[in-house]
């Protein structure tokens, strides 16, 4: 069956589906996953990093009066509930992606991960002050989150299949984008770092199906950016003595490394930015994980009786010109 039709499943049958396919896809019926071991000093280190980065992204409430007796306000709060795809025995993205939650404020998150794997991450949630962490993976889990456990907005990595049934479920439930598999460009002089460049890459092929490329900086500059931009890639690493002129003239890409000593992996685990990333180009449009993904802006508006009367006029040309009457009289009081 292909995934929309697990999900189609799921959606129409429930709790019912979601134990068949689990079994069927999984070989387990799905449970809440045990804790066994994982490197907790480099999970906390990780998280301590990871939230101190995060709450420094929290975006600014603002409120004004644009007109007398005309006050708008945009304030912004923390979404009910996340539900969180953590592939399986990926602990650091279980910190990339709750912490922030809870940074936010977030009042519920559930973790959904493969069986295979699913103790690791269920060790570092328990770090983390987590205990929900269902041992189920791949569409089914996001389905279930989607249309059992009804949660407001899915996140996470994961591999084809699973994006797939997010920016399905996507119609029905908010998501955060599509992540993974991993991608990387290397930038750089031809014959310049040469073992960096080979470790770089080697360490995103570790990823199933990652897309790696090395793309050489000799000369014509404008080719080599346009060929990246092109790309949008997940990650970009320039290299090079070109490499912090070239920095702020990435524009499509999920994260920018600048420099040898700026590792892609340290990103991964260490340095407090987000790893869920956008993949498949969307790094045109879309960026990485932020604190803003797990909060929503609420807009109030506050009218006096003299700020009415001031707006009336526009409103009643506008309703007019677009045949709409009763917006019209709806000022009228």
């Amino acid at each position: 069956m292909t995934v929309a039709g697990i999900l189609e499943d799921v959606k129409a049958r429930g709790d019912a589906a979601v134990r068949e396919w689990a079994l069927r896809l999984d070989g387990a019926e799905p449970g809440r996953a045990e804790p066994t071991a994982c490197p907790a000093d480099a999970v906390l280190a990780l998280a301590d990093a990871v939230r101190r980065w995060h709450e420094l992204q929290r975006p600014v409430d603002v409120h004004a009066e644009l007109a007398p007796g005309v006050e708008l306000e945009r304030r912004w709060i923390p979404l009910e509930s996340v539900g969180v795809y953590v592939p399986g025995g990926l602990v650091s993205t279980l910190v990339m992606t709750v912490v922030p939650a809870q940074a936010a404020g977030v009042d519920e998150i559930v973790i959904c991960t493969p069986p295979s794997g699913s103790g690791p991450v269920a060790a570092a949630a328990r770090l983390l002050g987590v205990e929900e962490v269902v041992a189920l993976g791949g569409p089914v889990a996001i389905g279930w989150l989607a249309y059992v456990r009804r949660v407001a907005k899915i996140v996470g990595p994961g591999g084809g299949f699973t994006n797939e049934a997010k920016l399905l479920v996507a119609r029905d439930v908010a998501i955060d984008l599509p992540a993974g598999p991993s991608e990387i460009v290397v930038l750089a002089e031809r014959g310049a770092h040469e073992r960096i460049v080979e470790l770089e890459l080697a360490a995103q092929a570790e990823h199933a199906g990652a897309v790696v490329r090395a793309v050489e900086l000799d000369g014509d500059a404008e080719a080599a950016l346009a060929e990246v931009e092109a790309l949008a890639p997940e990650h970009v690493l320039l290299l090079g003595p070109r490499a912090e002129a070239l920095a702020p003239r990435i524009r499509n890409a999920g994260a920018v490394f600048v420099g040898a000593w700026s590792s892609v992996a340290a990103g991964d685990y260490a340095t407090g930015g987000n790893h869920v990333l956008p993949t498949g180009g969307f790094g045109r449009a879309l960026g990485g994980l932020g604190l803003e993904a797990f909060l929503k802006p609420v807009t109030v508006q506050r009218l006096t009786r003299d700020g009415l009367a001031r707006l009336r006029p526009t409103v009643e040309a506008l309703a007019a010109c677009e045949g709409l009457p009763a917006h019209a009289e709806a000022v009228r009081r």
